[in-house]
């Protein structure tokens, strides 16, 4: 996705944050930190590139350090698109919060609590990364989502298995796209949600 120098900016001064930050709340992996722009920057945005939202709600379930939820709402600062961001985490909530607030990412709000018992917020997008398997997954979209809705679900290598598991419990249409950063995972579009 090319993105404006501005967008650049605010994701490069994200990346400094993350790194900041981790040490103390581990919101990436450690390790992962010295190639931070590709695995994680690039594997959101190519996210926000596939589902090129246009307008509407946005929400980011179990936002850990904000991949790909910030990612997204930086992307699409632009854009008339409101980002959710749910983490359960309240040391993550707080990096969430201070990075929406210095990064001056007005249409970004986190909430601080679990998927579960949160009412319905009737999403026109919901993402997440690295949340839960698939059939978890699914219930808490279909929670979440609004009828017309769409999910996009970043899955790595055993997408397909759980793919089979998540078709005994609900009913959705899914297409998958491949990773352009990892080998065998894949982006899940998914919309139709609706108990088997």
């Amino acid at each position: 996705m090319n993105v404006p120098r501005e967008t650049e900016d605010k994701l490069r001064e994200y990346g400094d944050l993350v790194r900041k930050w981790n040490p103390r709340i581990n919101l990436v992996a450690a390790g992962s930190l010295s190639d931070f722009d590709e695995r994680h920057i690039r594997d959101s945005l190519q996210l926000a590139e596939l589902a090129d939202a246009r307008g509407g709600h946005w929400v980011d379930l179990g936002s850990g350090g904000g991949l790909p939820g910030l990612v997204t709402a930086i992307a699409y600062g632009d854009r008339p698109v409101k980002v959710t961001l749910v983490e359960s985490d309240k040391r993550k909530a707080a990096f969430l919060r201070t990075v929406a607030r210095q990064l001056d990412l007005q249409k970004v709000d986190v909430v601080n609590a679990r998927i579960e018992q949160l009412a319905p917020l009737r999403a026109d997008y919901i993402s997440a990364r690295a949340l839960a398997p698939l059939p978890k997954l699914i219930t808490m979209v279909k929670r979440h989502l609004s009828p017309e809705g769409v999910a996009w679900l970043m899955k790595g290598r055993n997408w397909k298995e759980e793919h089979l598991e998540a078709t005994k419990d609900c009913r959705f249409d899914m297409t998958a796209f491949p990773s352009k950063t990892e080998p065998e995972a894949a982006i899940l579009k998914i919309t139709g949600v609706s108990d088997a």
